[in-house]
């Protein structure tokens, strides 16, 4: 569970540091649609982030195994959903938004874990 703390903690802070980023640096270099896609890459990956922290605190309320599923795949989906849309926004290479969905499903694969967990733990 350390790794998921760690990891959660540091993203947290790239979010936050992402964001100040995107509403100074960026805002006055990109247009509009690229800066709300800058910022739901923000959103998804500080919400996502506090929620590890919130899941790795319920541990002894969820299935040990489903847990450790769904915290892997909430790790993927905020690198890949994330990840890709920055990565959009700072290269303007459309392919990369091909990434995007694959961010999405682990994100609802993610929870869908989790969801087990809580209903598998005896």
């Amino acid at each position: 569970m350390r790794f998921y703390l760690v990891f959660a903690a540091l993203s947290c802070m790239l979010a936050v540091a992402l964001g100040a980023f995107g509403a100074h640096a960026l805002k006055a270099s990109l247009n509009p649609e690229r800066l709300a896609v800058w910022n739901t890459a923000v959103f998804y990956q500080l919400s996502h982030s506090i929620a590890l922290l919130v899941l790795v605190s319920l541990s002894a309320f969820l299935h040990a195994k489903w847990q450790n599923f769904g915290l892997k795949l909430m790790v993927a989906a905020i690198v890949l959903f994330a990840g890709s849309l920055y990565a959009l926004v700072l290269t303007n290479t459309p392919a990369l938004g091909m990434i995007t969905p694959i961010g999405g499903v682990s994100f609802l694969l993610a929870w869908l874990c989790i969801a087990l967990a809580a209903i598998k733990k005896p």
